[in-house]
């Protein structure tokens, strides 16, 4: 999004071996065509630039010898640059997953089904600000709140009432939930089994990524020591018990959405999942046992070719990470897989109409670059929760790309071109110089402590914002090409009559649970979360089924970690 530090030297575009045939007809070129072009009519701007700040050079033409193939290699073979299946969408496009939640858990019961009768293929579930905080319903801290961004789900009951009607051993389920994760995966393994569904046969994601809640998204509960602990515990846990279910989804959605450039989204992203892996090798896991259930999230912006390059590269990168650094062995634990949301701060409130382009173009990006699942934000996301109709045209912008484009008749269809390939090339080493960085400083979460990414985002979302502010950075229908009309969209408003309903049905489930066996289920969880020794997912289940609600174990755990105070990096 921000502009990227600039390199000491000019991208290597044209061969820099003076005997080359090449270079001769570059320099002929540049003689006889570009110098007297430039003479007769200048270029826009003085330099070029990706979104992210990465310097463009006018042109981009093999190396010597043509280019190094054995680091774009093959689709299905390591590195994977081109992709992790061999056939990619030929065999089998991807998952259209629409992020979806408001209200009462039968509020977007409905619009589940509504979704998978139009031909969405899996859920995505959105919570609302309390779910994510661990606050029930009835909390006064969750006035106002309740059901206006998500769903809410305060307790077991809810998320059965949530799942009614739904095919659990057919659809896979996305829950964007983090710092409560446990809880509410625990809510879903308990509704799979009362819908006699058994774990292992369960599928879908976590998102479980605690460590960029610190990073960006700051929805966190516990300090980070601790919090990663809960982490592992869910990674160990499914690694024996459900293994259909991805436990972390890995996440760089949030960092881009707080500002980052795509180069930051990419190296801050990997390099928590790096630490996942390192925290669940030393809890003695072996890694082939759970890498191939890793999967991750990434963001997709504007910049059509630095997305593309951004997800190659971060297939390439992680597939060297697991078998360089974790000795991993199987060719499941070194693919990185990912589903994409496209970027929701791109969207605007100004000509809201205009976001349906934007939407197509990330959207491309995410498929030519090689996703395995997408999510295609509603024009209407800049001034509400989306509206029926705004949904259903977000969804039918990717089958339009599924079945009306070409796109999914070959794969890696812009392979090979010397920008894209240089652009991929360009990304990892900008990773890799971040990965030393962090090593040197301790970690991901000696990092987060000293307040490191913080600031690397707030510096680049200032730098973005500055050249917007300053007629640089041109978003139209915003400081270009603006109208002075209206916006009309249909309105969709969520009322206070979810924070009501879910109050009334917490205060009829403590009144008829079974409070001695509550209050032990509790002391129990708090007990193995004292110690290093057990796995904190069992005394989850445990409480949940003494009718224990989301509020009432994130205090249990906080009884035992305390909450957390971020350092600030003003």
């Amino acid at each position: 999004m921000a502009a990227a530090r600039a390199p000491a030297s000019r991208p290597a575009s044209s061969p820099a071996t003076a005997d080359d045939p090449l270079v001769e007809a570059r320099r002929k070129w540049e003689a006889e065509l570009l110098g007297p072009a430039l003479a007769r009519s200048p270029e826009r701007r003085a330099a070029f630039t990706t979104l992210g700040g990465i310097p463009v050079d006018r042109l981009y033409t093999p190396g010597p010898g043509g280019g190094d193939f054995a680091r774009v290699g093959y689709p299905g073979q390591p590195p994977y640059t081109r992709g992790i299946h061999p056939t990619m969408y030929r065999g089998r496009l991807w998952s259209m997953r629409m992020f979806s939640g408001f209200g009462s858990p039968e509020d977007t019961n409905r619009r589940f089904r509504y979704l998978l009768a139009h031909g969405e293929s899996g859920l995505s579930i959105a919570f609302d600000d309390p779910t994510l905080y661990g606050i029930d319903a009835d909390d006064p801290e969750a006035l106002g709140e309740v059901g206006k961004c998500g769903v809410n789900v305060s307790s077991l009951d809810d998320m059965l009432r949530l799942l009614q009607g739904i095919p659990l051993a057919r659809v896979t389920t996305s829950m964007t939930i983090n710092a409560p994760a446990n809880i509410l995966w625990g809510m879903y393994l308990l509704a799979g089994a009362a819908h006699r569904v058994p774990a292992s046969r369960l599928g879908g994601t976590t998102q479980n990524d605690i460590l960029k809640e610190y990073i960006a998204q700051k929805e966190f509960l516990y300090p980070p020591r601790p919090a990663l602990r809960l982490v592992v515990d869910t990674i160990e846990y499914a690694a024996r018990r459900t293994p259909r279910w991805n436990p972390v989804s890995i996440s760089g959605y949030h960092i881009r959405e707080a500002g980052s450039t795509a180069v930051q989204e990419l190296a801050f992203t990997l390099a928590d999942g790096r630490t996942y892996v390192q925290e669940a090798i030393a809890r003695g896991l072996d890694v082939d046992a759970f890498a191939p259930r890793l999967s991750f999230f990434f963001n997709s912006h504007n910049d059509l070719f630095e997305e593309i390059a951004k997800f190659r590269a971060a297939r390439r990168l992680w597939a060297r990470v697991m078998r360089e650094e974790f000795g991993a062995k199987k060719e499941r634990s070194c693919w990185l897989r990912f589903h994409t949301q496209t970027a929701g701060c791109s969207c605007t409130a100004q000509q809201p109409e205009l976001n349906v382009v934007r939407t197509t173009v990330q959207a491309l990006a995410a498929v030519v670059g090689g996703t395995q699942s997408l999510h295609t934000n509603s024009y209407d996301e800049a001034l509400q929760l989306p509206s029926e109709d705004a949904v259903r045209i977000a969804l039918r912008t990717q089958q339009i790309l599924a079945h009306e484009t070409g796109l999914s008749e070959t794969v890696d269809p812009f392979g090979g071109s010397y920008y894209l390939e240089w652009l991929t090339d360009r990304i990892e080493e900008e990773v890799r110089r971040y990965f030393e960085r962090i090593d040197q400083m301790g970690g991901v979460v000696a990092g987060i402590e000293r307040g490191f990414f913080q600031k690397e985002i707030q510096e680049a979302s200032f730098r973005y914002q500055r050249a917007v502010e300053a007629g640089e950075a041109k978003v139209v229908g915003v400081n270009a090409y603006p109208v002075d009309a209206p916006i009309e969209v249909p309105r969709l408003r969520i009322s206070e009559a979810a924070r009501l309903q879910q109050s009334r049905r917490l205060r009829a489930l403590r009144a008829r649970r079974d409070p001695a066996r509550h209050a032990r289920a509790l002391d129990r969880l708090r007990k193995v979360a004292a110690t290093d020794a057990g796995n904190t997912m069992p005394p989850i289940l445990d409480a949940l089924k003494a009718k224990a609600t989301l509020g009432e174990i994130v205090r249990a755990l906080q009884d035992v970690y305390g909450p957390y105070r971020e350092r600030s990096t003003f």
